[in-house]
C-alpha cells in the first residue's frame, strides 16, 4: 500500500501535481490515512474551529459544532441544525426556468425546454459563493445528492468511532413539515 506525505497530497488537493503523478496516484492502492490527511489539511485551511467530520465539496464541510453536526461553508456559514437536512434548504437559489434567462447558459438547441426543466444555482448566503447547480424537472425538490452515515463510516472505515451515535435517517421532510403554519 502507498503512503503519501501531506506535502504530496496538499498538492494533489491544490491541482499542482503533474498529470502522470495523479494518475499514478489514483492507479495506486489507497493508503489508510490519505482521508485523515485531507480533513487535516482542509482544517488547516479554515478560520474557525470546528472540527471537519467530513469535507463533501471543496467548500462545503460537516463538521461538527458543539453537540450538533451541520453541514458548514468554508466562509463559516452554517446551514441549519443537523447535516441530516439537505443544506439546500439554507442556501439562496436562483432559478433559470425561462427561456430569456437560460439563453444566457444554453445555445440553440442545446438549451433545455423551460416548460420541462430549471437549472438552479445554489449559492452560500454568508459569501455568495455558488456551491451547487443542479438541472431539475420543474416541481422536482432540490436533490440531496450525499447523506453520509457518519457514524458507520467512522467506527466501521476509520476505526475511531465518533462519541455520541445519531440516527441515519434523512431529516429533511421532518423539517419541511416544521414550516407549516
Amino acid at each position: 500500500m502507498s503512503e503519501y506525505n501531506p506535502h504530496e497530497i496538499r498538492r494533489l488537493v491544490d491541482g499542482e501535481l503533474p498529470w502522470l503523478r495523479v494518475q499514478e496516484i489514483m492507479r495506486s492502492p489507497k493508503d489508510a490515512n490519505r482521508l485523515l490527511v485531507w480533513i487535516e489539511i482542509q482544517q488547516e485551511r479554515v478560520d474557525w474551529n470546528e472540527r471537519i467530520l467530513l469535507p463533501l465539496t471543496p467548500a462545503l464541510f460537516i463538521v461538527e459544532s458543539g453537540a450538533r453536526r451541520v453541514v458548514k461553508c468554508r466562509c463559516g456559514f452554517e446551514f441549519g441544525d443537523d447535516y441530516r437536512v439537505n443544506w439546500k434548504l439554507e442556501a439562496l437559489i436562483y432559478v433559470h426556468e425561462d427561456r430569456e434567462s437560460l439563453d444566457r447558459i444554453y445555445r440553440g438547441i442545446d438549451q433545455p425546454d423551460p416548460d420541462w426543466i430549471q437549472l438552479r444555482e445554489y449559492s452560500c448566503p454568508g459569501c455568495g459563493t455558488q456551491l451547487e447547480v443542479e438541472a431539475v424537472p420543474r416541481g422536482c425538490p432540490p436533490d440531496f445528492e450525499f447523506l453520509p452515515d457518519l457514524d458507520t463510516f467512522y467506527r466501521d472505515w476509520l476505526g475511531t468511532p465518533l462519541p455520541d451515535t445519531r440516527t441515519f435517517e434523512d431529516k429533511t421532510l421532518s423539517e419541511i413539515a416544521r414550516w407549516e403554519v
